[in-house]
């Protein structure tokens, strides 16, 4: 299992995602589940799987390779002349994948599932956010949703819910994404550093922060104690219930 989350801000968009893989308890591994592909000054893409290695790594491989040498190797998405079309062709190429490797059309229930985040910006286009379903359709985040959540979800999101902004810096984004992560990996053992994160400011064309949060990371222990601390004395302020 893994945890990613994608972020729409007003001022951006914010990924995250672990590396933690497992095929049970025994075959634990680190593989990146965020890749970014940029042409600097036209456009910035980020995506990030969960769900089978190897399906996500052949889609990530054929998105890859693509753009290598664009004009011989279509479609590419260093081509594709919006966010929308982008999505589409990466869908496109997760649902040949799966189809590729089952006997009779794969379904999202089975083996070879993944989902895919992806975001980013093209041209003079706005920063656009993309879940992508196994079956090849997808849905786009907007006011009503303003992020996604792929993998081990349920643990991260109520924090998520009750504190995000849109009008968020990227500072409190950051810190909210890592308390959502936090309480995923207390909580599932099958999520866990290193984390892997990307901030994109709307409208540079370019990416941008980038880093990856390792166990020995000292802001990442700080928020996880001190939100602990926070919760507990929240708690031990609320009333009893009078019996």
């Amino acid at each position: 299992m893994t945890y990613c989350v994608g972020l729409r801000l007003d001022r951006g968009l914010v990924f995250m995602s672990d590396t933690r893989t497992n095929a049970g308890v025994d075959n634990v591994s680190t593989f990146r589940k965020m890749h970014i592909w940029e042409a600097p000054g036209d456009r910035v893409l980020t995506l990030m799987s969960a769900g089978n290695l190897a399906t996500t790594q052949a889609v990530v491989s054929l998105l890859d390779e693509r753009t290598k040498s664009p004009d011989e190797r279509s479609p590419s998405i260093l081509k594709a002349p919006s966010m929308f079309q982008a999505a589409r062709l990466v869908a496109a190429t997760l649902k040949d994948v799966i189809s590729e490797h089952s006997d009779n059309g794969q379904r999202a229930d089975s083996a070879f599932y993944a989902t895919l985040i992806l975001g980013g910006q093209i041209a003079n286009g706005p920063p656009r956010l993309f879940l992508i379903y196994p079956e090849g359709n997808f849905i786009e985040a907007g006011d009503d949703t303003p992020f996604f959540q792929i993998g081990e979800t349920k643990y991260g999101r109520p924090i998520l819910v009750r504190a995000y902004d849109r009008d968020m810096s990227f500072e409190s984004a950051v810190k909210l994404l890592l308390l959502s992560f936090d309480s995923t990996i207390k909580a599932n053992l099958s999520v866990s550093l290193p984390l892997d994160l990307h901030i994109y400011k709307e409208g540079t064309l370019t990416a941008g922060t980038r880093k990856r949060i390792d166990v020995n990371d000292p802001y990442y222990h700080e928020i996880s104690s001190g939100w602990s601390d926070a919760l507990k004395d929240a708690f031990n302020r609320l009333p009893d219930i009078k019996l």
